[in-house]
């Protein structure tokens, strides 16, 4: 999707709103003993209220209003009766329509105290997609954005999930640019047009380098085996930059 008009930007800031406070009022009642199916149905009732849809339960017959990922989980884990217990990681991914547009986000959050490596690997997670979503502005290359968020991986001493990438969004859940990678890439020419509507989400582990499939049809884990996190938002590019449509408020 291309924003060309006041009105479509309004449209995928209200969105993104939702999608954003839903997220928060899930986080806000993360706490020992809480199920994932509970956390779920906070924010099912949250966008209920709003009049939003589930993307992943209207595009994808998800089984959950959300996506909630537990430690080893680290995309698409499927709310049920896990319980959260002290010193877990806890990804959130939110995405949702209303109207007719769509926006995406998600976040790790921590379960009382976590260890140390885990809160660095936070904390650089957020940084990552901060890096990756400043490369994101008018006549950019779409490659600038995996090409920042691997100089820092690297630097940092982190790995990068290499299959699970960003995505044009908008109209619908994914659409093009389809398969934008946050890791370095060769013969990516693609550049970002005035108004292109894209996630950043960029996954940085401490050694996985792609998601495989467990027995499930949905949950990812890292392979190798490693902590990994996720953050995301969904952006508009403009001459001056990114512009976040998925901020609580």
């Amino acid at each position: 999707m291309t924003i060309t008009h006041q009105d479509e930007l309004e449209a995928l800031q209200e969105i993104g709103r939702i999608c954003a406070n839903t997220m928060q009022a899930m986080a806000k009642a993360i706490e020992p003993g809480i199920t994932t199916a509970e956390l779920d149905a906070i924010g099912r009732a949250y966008m209920e209220r709003e009049g939003a849809m589930s993307a992943p339960q209207s595009t994808y017959d998800f089984p959950g209003a959300t996506c909630i990922s537990v430690n080893e989980e680290i995309a698409h884990g499927i709310p049920g009766t896990r319980a959260i217990r002290t010193g877990d990681l806890v990804n959130i991914d939110v995405s949702a329509s209303k109207n007719g547009y769509f926006a995406d986000t998600g976040a790790t959050f921590r379960s009382g105290v976590v260890h140390p490596r885990l809160d660095r690997l936070c904390r650089d997670g957020k940084r990552a997609t901060q890096i990756g979503m400043a490369q994101v502005a008018s006549d950019r290359p779409l490659a600038g954005i995996g090409k920042a968020i691997g100089r820092f991986a690297n630097e940092r001493g982190y790995t990068l999930i290499q299959n699970l990438a960003s995505h044009g969004i908008g109209h619908s859940l994914h659409e093009e640019p389809k398969e934008i990678a946050t890791w370095p890439t060769r013969g990516e020419k693609r550049r970002i047009n005035k108004g292109l509507v894209l996630t950043v989400e960029p996954f940085l582990s401490t050694g996985g380098l792609w998601a495989e499939g467990g027995e499930d049809d949905w949950t990812l884990y890292a392979s190798p085996s490693a902590p990994c996190v996720q953050y995301e938002h969904t952006v508009v590019a403009t001459d001056t930059g990114p512009l976040i449509v998925t901020l609580p408020g």
